[in-house]
């Protein structure tokens, strides 16, 4: 027995090409492979098989990520949501967002998922630099993007864009020449990533040829604080520690990753988390990639809920004290090292914090027995 899952993840794992520094599950194949299609319908298939099951009965965010979801097509997308739309009660979904990159945005696409019950696009722009465009392998230059926003605007409100910084070669007139372009094109959110060299992408092997030098941190570091100003100025919130938003424009399917609610994953390499009273696991594949305890749990909210700018309660630190005796003075000292601080009432992140994330979340989790 589980409880009900109330966030449903689908991937699409096709692209027009990969991306360098890439390592998601995706394939860069011709958009009439007949692979996509099969795919398409084997998705279906498991919504249908899940919907009969009652899994689907209490969802209430759904989130179509890849790959690149708009680069099936209008058609397969049409076939995949009206799945969606008769297996899932969508007058329940507060927020359903589809994943889409520039060069594959157009109005008919538009028109479709947004009649088909889509409401939030995230639109993969990653730069308005085209030389920076060119460093990360992307398939569309900035003019696209500008293009693809309007094109999407035409019927969604909330538009998220991704941007990424850090990355060598890139200036911080770049950067903030992005900042300022997203924050002045009417755009709801954005997400703000430092580039990652990751283990089996095109990026790691000329790092370890010596054609592409190791992003800097300090640099990225430099990056991030400057988006957070430029951003905040223009009226948005920092409210977790890679995302801004307008206010009320805060992604919700995100969140629910965060705070500790059941999630089902469909499709190639997506993940599901399990959870009841006394565990929670996550399964990829069929593959079990971890299984939780009450300890482990409760720890895990706690750090994942240092990720975002509202922290932690102290009702939910009182709570989770019970099985971790040594969180109190943890926090303790947490708050003297600066990477947390206590004010109203709640525990929460500082900037210090977000820069070590891995060492104030490390410092949480390993609290669990």
């Amino acid at each position: 027995m589980h409880d009900p899952y109330k966030a449903l993840y689908l991937h699409i794992p096709f692209c027009v090409r990969r991306c360098f520094y890439c390592d998601f599950d995706s394939s860069a194949i011709p958009q009439d492979n007949p692979a996509i299609d099969e795919y398409i319908d084997g998705l279906c298939v498991q919504i249908r098989r899940n919907a009969n099951e009652g899994e689907l009965a209490q969802i209430e965010t759904i989130y179509i990520g890849g790959g690149t979801p708009s680069f099936i097509g209008s058609s397969r997308l049409t076939k995949l949501l009206y799945m969606i739309s008769v297996s899932v009660r969508l007058e329940n979904v507060r927020e359903f967002t589809m994943e889409a990159n520039p060069e594959s945005i157009n109005e008919c696409i538009i028109k479709d998922i947004w009649a088909l019950g889509v409401n939030r696009l995230s639109i993969g722009v990653q730069s308005f630099d085209d030389e920076v465009l060119k460093i990360l392998g992307r398939a569309h230059s900035s003019s696209e993007a500008k293009r693809a926003i309007e094109c999407a605007q035409q019927r969604f409100e909330n538009v998220s864009i991704d941007l990424m910084c850090g990355i060598p070669g890139q200036s911080i007139a770049s950067l903030e020449d992005s900042l300022v372009k997203a924050a002045s094109c009417g755009v709801k959110h954005v997400s703000m990533y430092p580039l990652t060299i990751e283990p089996h992408t095109l990026l790691n092997n000329m790092v370890l040829a010596g054609e592409f030098p190791e992003p800097d941190e300090d640099e990225q570091a430099l990056h991030m604080e400057r988006a957070e100003s430029i951003l905040v100025q223009a009226g948005f919130s920092r409210y977790e520690v890679a995302n801004y938003a307008l206010p009320g424009y805060e992604s919700a399917h995100n969140v629910a990753y965060w705070t500790g609610v059941p999630y089902l994953g469909l499709g190639r390499s997506a993940t599901t988390m399990t959870q009841n009273s006394e565990r929670r696991g996550r399964i990829r594949d069929g593959i079990v990639l971890d299984d939780l305890n009450k300890s482990q749990m409760v720890a895990e909210d706690i750090m994942l809920g240092m990720r975002l700018a509202k922290g932690v309660s102290v009702e939910d630190i009182a709570n989770a004290s019970v099985f971790l005796p040594a969180l109190q003075a943890t926090l303790d000292e947490l708050c003297a090292d600066g990477l947390i601080v206590f004010e109203e009432g709640r525990y929460r992140p500082t900037h210090k914090g977000w820069l070590c994330g891995n060492e104030l979340y490390g410092r949480i989790y390993d609290l669990a027995p």
